[in-house]
């Protein structure tokens, strides 16, 4: 029997190399579609050609080309769509400019003809529109199943003028390609801007860029601060440049001349490429756009503004409305040079204001990228037709970038602001204990000599804390001195974990484990006497590698058995411990069933199941198999009670009989249920297991109350939390460590 074809969405609208706005959206939308879900979907363009003459040489993905003046070449491939089963839906591009017609109205019949879904993303809401105009627009709107719009306003609009049903309606953001946290000071040094400061405008030139307004404020700006150079970024429109010329560029030039500036502004008439785009944001202090069109309901020069970092004046148009507010930008009257020279002596004239907006325009950007918006797109496009989801647990290509960012010489830093390491938090043991897991991990997985590095630095840190009595300290200043004398269980019984993984590892230099051994050994009277039950359980799953692949030599037969028998030992008392207290509490009589080790679910949850599995797998006692099966299946139904997984929240916890806690959401907890569902499925064989730990591993991938990514792809790096609203945008070492040892082991899942 032949295997199915995947299912397949059709892109109605412009496409590169059509030089467009559109074009490019469609372009950046499919491949963004692409990269989270191809190749279970597939996607293919019906690219719109402006005149019965146009020809431009599509890459493979546009299938179909349509005339934009015949209304034939529409209900043509209206019926080349209803005709293919692989089909399953339509997404519309929609401009009013692109499509015949008055007002585009050719687009009219061909949804008529449609026998598919069909989802309209919606680039224009007039707000003012006359009679025949919404008429037309009602009537495609009519014909679509569903709607995008890129702002609330154009939603509010669309209800409130054209009397759409808001159901009918959702907003999904222009998308913005994923930018690390820029140096500005770095970008130019790249681009040669070196000691200036940018400012800068960016798209396909015309007269409603309003860049003579942009010129006209710089004359006393420049007196002030002449190192301010303002670049006038990429071509002029091919409509504009076929009807006119280079009129508007040359009146552009002239001006520049008159005022004297032409050391302050230079043109770069050139279509971009998207690299070279962003490496000129990213050196921008301060992007201006001075157009003309208060009805201008998208931005994409804007939304990539943000993205970049750069605070922005802009005129106020229905998309600068929208998006910036005091906190990211100053807006402007239309055709009003003096504003925009006010607002350029305000910014330039504090760097502090300046440096914030920098920042909250970029975090602001963060829901907004490409990953994001596909996300949405695509759940919006499963209300209206069945198409096969991502595979769940499909993880990102490896990056150790941000890992190696956060580490130097002595290990690694433990607190970032943004994505810069903050040297000042110093380090600690449970981060240092993490990243050796991790890359042993890797090693085992590849034994690279690359690893060793990394192995042997973090391995040192963990000997360079360890109390002569065998007990660790948790924290060391920057300048690698201990001031706190105090220690942790939870942190004594992850380093037993790291230190026990590593001596179960095959082919690590004898070296290094037998260094391991020695400190294993010294710590080994303090594992007995542990309390907390997290300490106990990282304790166990060190014990039990320990015990897979023991390799303590330089011993005779009898001492290693006797050895052996001690720590299995410790593993029966660790988890006899876990198995005492689970029952203590089953027995109380409460108003829920409380299937759990403590009165109140806190961080970490699910590694008490996950060591109890462990300790079964090594002793082969039922009853830890049946207290972890319990418990973890109880921790499961509360992690799992909606669509997505969801960490028990540190904004309060989950008491028994209490209202659990969702938001304050930490990448350690979503890491500890992967880690904890992928041993169980390995060792129950149990399916639900394995599709548990997939789509808890989604959390970071954008399957969470806020529908955003948590794993920053752009630096290899994770951000620290996810709240009500918000994402905390930090990228400390914990989060970036756990969201690598969660995608490791949903690897394992076959």
């Amino acid at each position: 029997m032949a295997k199915p074809k995947p299912p397949t969405i059709v892109y109605v609208g412009t496409f590169p190399p059509r030089p467009c706005g559109i074009a490019t959206f469609t372009q950046d939308l499919t491949n963004a579609i692409d990269r989270e879900f191809s190749p279970a979907v597939k996607s293919k363009i019906l690219a719109v050609n402006d005149n019965g003459t146009s020809m431009y040489n599509y890459p493979s993905k546009v299938k179909m080309q349509i005339r934009e003046i015949d209304i034939d070449d529409y209900l043509k491939f209206a019926h080349e769509i209803n005709s293919n089963p692989d089909i399953k839906l339509v997404n519309i591009q929609h401009e009013y400019g692109i499509f015949g017609g008055d007002w585009g109205n050719y687009l009219i019949p061909f949804l008529e003809m449609l026998k598919k879904p069909v989802v309209t993303t919606m680039h224009t809401v007039l707000p003012q529109p006359d009679d025949k105009l919404k008429k037309i627009t009602q009537n495609f709107i009519e014909r679509s199943d569903g709607v995008v719009v890129m702002t609330k306003s154009m939603a509010r609009i669309l209800e409130e003028v054209y009397e759409i049903n808001k159901h009918k309606i959702t907003v999904i953001p222009h998308g913005v390609h994923h930018v690390a946290f820029p140096s500005k000071s770095k970008a130019k040094k790249k681009l040669n801007l070196a000691g200036r400061t940018v400012l800068s405008t960016f798209g396909m030139l015309n007269r409603d860029k309003g860049i003579e307004y942009a010129i006209a404020a710089l004359p006393k700006i420049v007196v002030k601060y002449p190192e301010a150079l303002y670049l006038v970024l990429g071509a002029t429109h091919p409509v504009v440049r076929k009807q006119q010329g280079e009129v508007y560029r040359n009146k552009l030039k002239n001006l520049v001349t008159k005022l004297g500036l032409e050391n302050h502004v230079k043109f770069y008439d050139k279509y971009m490429d998207l690299d070279e785009l962003i490496e000129f944001l990213k050196a921008t202090d301060i992007y201006i756009s001075p157009t003309l069109n208060p009805l201008q309901a998208v931005s994409g020069t804007i939304s990539y503004a943000l993205s970049a970092a750069c605070p922005i004046i802009a005129t106020a148009n229905q998309y600068a409305t929208d998006v910036i507010n005091q906190e990211r930008g100053i807006l402007v009257r239309f055709k009003n040079a003096k504003d925009i020279e006010k607002a350029l002596f305000d910014l330039l004239g504090n760097p502090k204001r300046r440096k914030e907006m920098k920042k909250n325009s970029y975090f602001y950007s963060r829901h907004m990228t490409w990953q994001n918006v596909a996300l949405s797109y695509f759940k919006f496009f499963n209300n209206f037709a069945k198409i096969m989801p991502r595979e769940a647990g499909k993880p990102p290509v490896l990056n150790l970038d941000h890992l190696k960012t956060l580490t130097n010489q002595f290990g690694i830093i433990q607190f970032a602001n943004h994505t810069k390491p903050d040297t000042g938090s110093g380090y600690c043991l449970d981060d240092n204990a993490r990243s050796l897991l991790a890359y042993l991990m890797l090693y085992r997985q590849q034994p690279l000599k690359s690893y060793l590095a990394p192995i042997e630095k973090y391995f040192k840190f963990i000997k360079f804390t360890q109390k002569s009595g065998g007990k660790f300290y948790n924290f060391v200043n920057y300048n690698r001195s201990i001031t706190d004398k105090s220690d942790s269980e939870d942190t004594f019984g992850r380093a037993i974990w790291a230190l026990g993984f590593m001596i179960g590892t095959k082919n690590l230099p004898e070296q290094l484990r037998k260094q391991a051994c020695a400190m294993i050994r010294k710590s080994r009277r303090h594992i007995g006497n542990l309390k907390s039950l997290r300490a106990l359980s990282f304790a166990i799953l060190g014990l039990y590698y320990l015990l897979e692949n023991y390799q303590c030599d330089g011993q005779d037969e009898k001492k290693t058995a006797k050895e052996k028998e001690e720590f299995v030992r410790l593993v029966k008392k660790s988890a006899n411990l876990l198995v005492k207290r689970y029952e203590q509490q089953t027995e109380f009589k409460t108003k829920h069933k409380w299937h759990w080790f403590e009165n109140v679910m806190t961080y970490s949850n699910y590694k008490l199941p996950e060591a109890l599995l462990r300790a079964y797998k090594l002793t082969g006692n039922q009853k830890y198999s049946q207290v972890a099966e319990e418990s973890i299946k109880f921790l499961s139904k509360v992690s799992f009670e909606h669509e997505y997984f969801s960490a028990i929240g540190q904004d309060g916890w989950y008491h028994r009989d209490g209202r659990r806690a969702y938001f304050d959401q930490q990448p350690e907890d979503t890491a500890s249920a992967v880690e904890a569902l992928a041993t169980a499925y390995e060792i129950t064989k149990k399916k639900e297991y394995g599709e548990q730990a997939k789509l808890a591993f989604e959390w970071f991938l954008g399957k969470n109350h806020l529908n955003q990514m948590i794993y920053d792809e752009a630096t290899g790096g994770c951000y620290d939390g996810l709240g009500r609203e918000s994402i905390n945008f930090n990228q400390g070492a914990e989060s970036t460590i756990s969201y690598l040892l969660a995608r490791l082991a949903v690897e394992r899942i076959k």
